[in-house]
């Protein structure tokens, strides 16, 4: 049986909906109704759950930054700083974007595979809201979004891999040809347009128009256990192939580097800390938890290095407390 602890790394279930009688972000007339309209979204949460609510032109970039890094913003909500804003809860692991493209994004992100879990929380949220205020819907097209490709359910199921064996091997673009034929898609850890750093992909669904929620949910939960097991037998080619020693070795050369470098850029962390990643899902490192690296690698992004220290460093002074930090987490983690 395939485990896909060491392949997937999170979940997230994304809701498009607008607000009935008022334009789409891209047309709203001025700051006033935009306003409007995070006030109404957010007093129909203020009985659900503990959410701050953050004005994109109330904070700092840095505190911008950070919020997408930690994946509970878009780029484009920065984007649109004086009609945007975010509810975020207690956990982080709900958040709801109010005038990105849509007048809501509601997602909520839990770790590793749990797509009903994902979904049903976001279900149990937008029935909250939807109860206080009246969708955009039409009942042909279901509900009413910004971009033709969200109509109908406005539903996104995405799942992160790490997918290094897949990848090293040169089997990702096969993959990912295959995947686009069901009518899905793969992107990079920060959505469109992003890379796949560190060997990371997001796999979701392209159609929301025509399907049920439950037919969403079930074709990707079926398309994550293919790849989950596509990437384990290319991790046993890896193991036993005739390049397992330069693998092993570049594993425990990151390994090396990572805990005892003087400074270390983002891009080096990402690297390096995929390659320790990838030699303990293949038993050359001794750690049985991945997920830990992933949360490392988290905690590295400049402006959550920035937060963790309490004011503003540099560049420099950045790579400095990341490879102090990682060294020590690493050591602590890896026996």
């Amino acid at each position: 049986m395939t485990d896909v602890s060491k392949t997937v790394v999170s979940t997230r279930v994304r809701l498009a909906r607008n607000i009935e009688g008022y334009p789409f972000p891209s047309h709203l007339k001025n700051e006033k109704q935009a306003k409007e309209i995070i006030r109404l979204v957010s007093s129909g949460l203020s009985r659900l759950d503990e959410f701050k609510l953050y004005y994109m032109d109330a904070i700092t970039e840095a505190e911008a930054v950070s919020l997408k890094e930690n994946h509970l913003i878009s780029p484009n909500l920065i984007g649109s700083k004086r009609f945007s804003a975010a509810l975020i809860n207690r956990e982080e692991s709900v958040s709801i974007m109010i005038n990105e493209e849509d007048h809501l994004r509601e997602q909520c992100i839990v770790k590793g595979l749990d797509l009903r879990l994902a979904y049903d929380t976001m279900s149990e949220i937008d029935n909250r809201i939807s109860s206080t205020m009246k969708f955009a819907f039409d009942e042909q097209l279901g509900f009413l979004t910004a971009c033709p490709t969200n109509l109908g359910t406005g539903l996104r199921a995405s799942v992160m891999f790490f997918l290094p064996a897949l990848t090293l091997n040169g089997i990702m673009p096969k993959v990912i040809r295959s995947i686009s034929r069901l009518g899905l898609t793969v992107r990079g850890i920060y959505g469109e347009g992003s890379e796949a750093e560190g060997f990371m992909y997001q796999i979701s669904n392209e159609v929301t128009l025509g399907v049920t929620e439950e037919e969403i949910i079930t074709q990707v939960e079926e398309v994550v256990k293919k790849v989950c097991a596509l990437e384990e037998a290319e991790r046993e080619n890896l193991k036993s192939g005739a390049s397992s020693l330069e693998i092993k070795d570049e594993c425990l050369r990151s390994y090396g580097i990572l805990t005892n470098c003087a400074k270390l850029s983002t891009g080096e962390l990402i690297k390096l800390s995929a390659n320790v990643k990838l030699g303990a899902c293949l038993g050359f490192i001794n750690l049985d938890d991945v997920s830990l690296i992933d949360e490392l690698a988290v905690k590295m992004r400049p402006s959550n290095i920035n937060a963790a220290a309490q004011k503003q460093l540099t560049a420099i002074e950045r790579d400095v407390y990341r490879a102090q930090y990682t060294g020590k987490y690493l050591k602590k983690i890896i026996n």
